[in-house]
């Protein structure tokens, strides 16, 4: 038997988490499907969603090991590179805000 958790955030600062005991040649859908996740949502399509072992993208038919953590990760809806763009423009220049205060000998930037 294996031990295994699946998580799932519908939102931000939301999240589903449930520990499973499944048989020792489980594969991801398998999880999620034993999983109470379809009863306690029963709108969303799982299957659109990016399937991750403790962070690491992997395929729906990927078999589990013990204590393995099952994460479904929602589709990105910001662009990170672009969410830092806009961070650092309403900071300001780099005089200000984070890079006001430099160490002294430090480089300007960090």
């Amino acid at each position: 038997m294996l031990r295994v958790t699946v998580a799932y955030s519908p939102a931000p600062r939301e999240v589903f988490e449930e520990t499973l005991s499944l048989a020792a040649d489980s594969t991801v859908r398998d999880a999620v499907m034993a999983s109470r996740l379809q009863p306690t949502f029963p709108q969303l399509d799982w299957q659109v969603l990016t399937p991750g072992i403790w962070g690491r993208a992997v395929a729906w038919d990927s078999r589990l090991s013990d204590l393995d953590r099952i994460e479904l990760c929602r589709p990105l809806q910001v662009d990170p590179k672009v969410a830092r763009r806009e961070r650092f423009r309403q900071q300001g220049a780099r005089g200000t805000g984070l890079f006001a205060n430099r160490r002294k000998g430090g480089k300007a930037g960090y």
